[in-house]
């Protein structure tokens, strides 16, 4: 396994203690020099915002990724109930920055630095492609003064809406069991997009009844009526939570359909790396 990086190594703002789960980390699986596409790929795994499947949508993911010279980057993100928005996003986002800052160390090209999320983790994912910023060119991180606006997004079955086919224990876990009605509706990220939201991959099933396929299908439309390039897959079958699925035939080809994706993109498109 690749080492783990402290994404804070003085440590983490907003930390409530310093055990693992205090301390949010990236995990880089750096594709070897001449194999690289110059494209990076951040990945959040999900886990309804309480626990982090790191293997099946971390580590298996990052490996794939690999395969097709895709540098990845996975992230050990601070979760709930201990931890709540902002903590989250301000990890995901303290984690593209840090992609993007150290673009040359990984023979990446900054513009080309995306983010991808699984169910709970699709909702982080989503939520860093609704609500970026340029940076604070006064910091005095120079990390801190990178954009945090991801140059793409990969959803798969995310969490999406807090409004609407709500997954309640990612809600809850993310911002209690009273939030204010304007933090709902800020988090419900199908009403977050705009015409810089960056172009986006989903997938999801129609047979998922933990996280129903509408999110996805609500965040396409939004991305649609924004005119932001934008493709979407589902499949008829299929439980929530798959992977790769790499033992279900017709659900594991959505591995090659993003690959095509990222291809018309341009993003496989080798840059000397």
């Amino acid at each position: 396994m690749p080492k783990a990086d402290l994404l804070w190594p003085a440590g983490a703002p907003g930390a409530m203690g310093s055990e693992d789960i205090d301390k949010p980390t990236l995990t880089p699986y750096v594709v070897p020099a001449g194999r690289g596409t110059g494209t990076g790929v951040i990945v959040c795994p999900g886990g309804g915002y309480g626990a982090l499947s790191m293997d099946k949508e971390g580590d298996q993911i990052a490996r794939f990724l690999n395969s097709l010279g895709v540098t990845a980057f996975v992230l050990k993100y601070r979760l709930g109930p201990k931890y709540h928005h902002p903590i989250e996003l301000g990890d995901a986002q303290r984690a593209i920055r840090t992609v993007r800052f150290k673009a040359s160390e990984y023979r990446l090209m900054p513009d080309r630095i995306g983010i991808m999320g699984f169910s709970a983790g699709g909702h982080l994912a989503s939520t860093a492609g609704t609500h970026f910023d340029n940076g604070d060119a006064n910091a005095a991180d120079p990390i801190d003064r990178v954009g945090s606006r991801p140059d793409f997004l990969i959803l798969c079955y995310p969490v999406v809406s807090f409004t609407n086919f709500v997954h309640q224990g990612s809600r809850r876990n993310l911002i209690g069991d009273n939030p204010d009605p304007k933090l709902v509706e800020s988090l419900s990220n199908e009403t977050q997009v705009t015409a810089q939201t960056p172009p986006t991959f989903l997938f999801h099933t129609h047979a998922d009844t933990g996280v129903p396929a509408e999110n996805s299908v609500l965040f396409y439309l939004a991305l649609r009526k924004s005119g932001v390039p934008a493709e979407i897959h589902i499949y008829e079958r299929g439980p929530h939570g798959v992977g790769l699925a790499q033992t279900d035939y017709p659900l594991s080809s959505w591995p090659g359909r993003l690959a095509d994706w990222l291809r018309v993109r341009g993003l496989l498109n080798s840059v000397g790396r």
